[in-house]
């Protein structure tokens, strides 16, 4: 049962991202009839899961937002402000109910209890008084004891019923799906007038197996539900059932082709559709003297006609018509069948292979090794291939990870339309390199910095619409989300319009605070960095959003901790464009190896550009010219007090990183390696040029250079070095 309530909440939280992508739409003028499907049948299968593994306080609310969405989708009602708003609450409701549940209580408790209330009352208006007492009646019949399936006695007229046939699949207990309980669903769309139980599949006593499910369920069904609505209470066992629905007031022909495809004896079939009223005894013994009258002139003793010849035969449809309905549904079956494909993997079980792939990353390192030493030419061979196959598996082993960044945007629409309205702005939100992929578990850690950068852009960024208009702007705010890959990192770009910020209020204001001195002199970037100091915030009234200075310290923190960076381009009047970096990856990356002494240092392989010897060069420059081009460089030697004396021989690594140029000066150039990222202990984690360590196939440990922190420590040595200044020979720890 853990496991199907996991299952449903997972399900059931991707259709809320499919509701409330689809509510938004709507909101933005989006009329498709498809599009309010899409959000009615979301809605619906929310609720029928959450039946099928009994969740009634997810059922039952889930039924309310289903009436509304019911009245709109039938054009009883208009799409409104109003509307969205309060559809938008329930999805937020159904997610506290889900998280309630994953937290091991069925029931939610008496504030989010009220909270729900509150939303029904607000949906209310938009229900009718038909709908709403639909949804009492269906609520009511939820709350019945869970044994019985009502039965009406009193009515055996039930020509104006559904007729349900429906054999379970032998699978579907072991699968987790009582059967009983989708009859207990099924309540909800109408009234069960008569039911038959079917146990004519049960085997001897001594050849039954309890875990197998023998039971098949002839039903009246008095509803004004669509079939497509009543087929969707079997959505959940729809692939391991055989189920047949006949709509009101069906012909005689209908139910003697439905008797034929059933696996019952005909003559059993026919006394239970007479004892449930679907069929007079005269009509059964009429239809089954013509039919059996057909055939034999007919010559045959084969099944009943394909329905598309009876279509055909009988009701003068086009045999084109037939043909192209036939190809359609093939379509949807393929759809259907390559859907199937997918299977669901817990996180937990991919870090699990990935950390077995880095373990044989290594032990691949170690044998290639041991394989050289030995100078065995097959065995070195040997060892190359299974190289390559371990390559090829760590490759496949991270795709495995990477998910489309989409799923972390889409999520601001509904952020970006929930600020414009808190502050009164007019805001739009544009989305662009959404398919770029990352590690889930980047994409994990990377949504709550995002958060605070979109909503700080929203209320600090974006001015009011009277002053954009007295500034000559569009009234109308523009925040853009950007992500795409660059020197095998990804960059995602939150990107505003609006005023900029204010370095002078920025220095004023860190001076106040006594993060700078006065006279202290810094450049425009440093000033504007201050912007990520904790407590730190210029806002004078502090609102629901920003301006108790908490938030931006937390995103440099969380982005640091990803091996990423966060810069800051701003201009005044114009807007602002917050840049982040990050790793594709947090497990396994191809790397480049250098020796410095006895020591052994990575560099991420996608960040380098080229190798070259250092030429002769003063000891007190940190430069060098490339071609023309200035390039700072470190040396690794001096950085971390590498002991031992200087070779006469040493080579510049250029790196790239956000567009600028560095060098890392090193002894040896060891090549290609496949790097297997392991954390630092917490007496190295604010060491600064360091990114991880990782094991060598000799066992020897070698660490990874944080490309990032040398290139802006380059960066910096040279901008003091025009203004005079020398130094920064210390490794740095912040």
């Amino acid at each position: 049962m853990d496991e199907l309530l996991s299952v449903f909440s997972v399900e059931a939280r991707e259709q809320l991202e499919a509701m409330e992508a689809g509510l938004m739409q709507l909101e933005q003028g989006d009329r498709d009839p498809e599009t309010i499907n899409a959000v009615f049948r979301a809605a619906h299968t929310i609720k029928g899961g959450a039946g099928v593994v009994e969740i009634h306080s997810v059922e039952k609310f889930t039924h309310v937002l289903e009436n509304v969405l019911d009245r709109l989708r039938n054009g009883e009602i208009d799409v409104s402000g109003e509307m969205i708003s309060a559809l938008l609450l329930g999805c937020d409701h159904i997610g506290a109910l889900l998280t309630v549940v994953q937290a091991g209580e069925m029931e939610p408790d008496d504030e989010l209890r009220l909270a729900g209330d509150a939303i029904t009352a607000a949906l209310r208006p938009f229900l009718g008084s038909k709908a709403q007492a639909a949804t009492v009646a269906g609520q009511g019949a939820t709350e019945r004891a869970d044994g019985d399936i009502q039965r009406d006695s009193r009515d055996n007229a039930t020509n104006d019923c559904w007729h349900i046939s429906i054999r379970f699949g032998q699978n579907v207990l072991r699968n987790g799906m009582d059967p009983l309980a989708f009859l207990r669903y099924l309540l909800n769309l109408g009234e069960i007038a008569h039911i038959t139980t079917l146990t004519d599949a049960l085997p001897e006593a001594d050849q039954m197996d309890p875990e197998l499910c023998y039971l098949g369920f002839e039903i009246s069904f008095r509803s004004h539900a669509s079939k497509d609505a009543i087929e969707k209470v079997f959505d959940f066992c729809r692939d391991d059932c055989d189920l047949h629905i006949l709509p009101p007031n069906s012909k005689v022909d209908d139910f003697l082709q439905l008797i034929e495809a059933l696996p019952e004896e005909t003559m059993r079939l026919g006394e239970i559709l007479v004892k449930s009223g679907a069929l007079t005894q005269e009509e059964l013994d009429a239809g089954l003297r013509q039919q059996a009258g057909a055939k034999a002139a007919a010559g045959i003793s084969a099944p009943a006609p394909q329905l598309g010849d009876i279509l055909v035969r009988q009701h003068n449809v086009q045999p084109e018509l037939v043909e192209a309905a036939a190809t359609k549904q093939k379509t949807v079956s393929d759809k259907k069948a390559a859907e199937s494909n997918l299977i669901r993997v817990h996180a937990d079980k991919l870090d699990q292979l990935i950390d077995l792939v880095g373990e044989l990353v290594i032990a691949g390192a170690s044998a290639n090794l041991l394989a050289k030493k030995s100078g065995e030419g097959t065995l070195v061979e040997a060892t190359s291939v299974l190289s390559r196959l371990v390559e090829s598996i760590r490759d496949s082993a991270l795709q495995l990870r990477m998910v489309q960044i989409g799923e972390t945007f889409n999520r601001f629409h509904r952020v970006a339309r929930d600020v414009s309205r808190e502050l009164g702005k007019d805001i739009e939100l544009v989305i662009t390199g959404a398919e770029t992929e990352l590690d889930k578990s980047v994409v994990e850690k990377i949504g709550d910095p995002l958060m605070h950068l979109v909503r700080n852009a929203m209320d600090h960024g974006i001015e009011s619409a009277e002053v954009r208009a007295a500034n000559g702007k569009p009234v109308k705010g523009r925040v853009e989300l950007n992500a795409y890959h660059d020197s095998g990192s990804i960059v995602i770009e939150v990107v505003d319009d609006g005023g900029g910020l204010n370095k002078d209020r920025i220095q004023a204001k860190a001076i106040e605070r006594g993060l700078l001195q006065q006279g202290e002199t810094l450049s425009d970037q440093e000033v504007v960095n201050l912007i990520f100091e904790a407590g730190f915030s210029t806002v004078e009234k502090v609102t629901n959003l920003s301006g108790r200075g908490v938030g931006m310290d937390v995103v440099r923190k969380n982005i640091t901790a990803l091996r990423g960076s966060v810069d800051v381009k701003t201009e005044l009047g114009a807007g602002s464009r917050f840049t982040i970096r990050l790793p594709l990856t947090l497990a396994i990356i191809d790397g480049f190896l250098t020796g410095v002494g006895k020591s052994s240092y990575v560099i991420p392989l996608d960040m380098v550009v080229e190798c070259i010897e250092l030429a002769n060069t003063s000891a007190d420059r940190d430069y060098i010219n490339l071609r023309g081009e200035v390039l700072p460089f470190v040396r690794l030697r001096e950085l971390f007090e590498v002991s031992g004396k200087q070779p006469p021989r040493e080579n510049v690594v250029v790196v790239q990183y956000a567009g600028q140029k560095a060098g890392i000066v090193v002894d040896q150039l060891l090549g290609e390696f496949q790097t297997v990222i392991k954390p630092l202990g917490t007496l190295f984690r604010n060491m600064r040029g360091i990114g991880g360590s990782t094991i060598l196939g000799s066992g020897e440990v070698a660490l990874i250079l944080d490309v990032q922190a040398l290139v802006s420590r380059s960066a910096r040595a040279e901008e003091q070095l025009a203004h005079g200044n020398t130094g920064m020979r210390r490794l740095e720890v912040h």
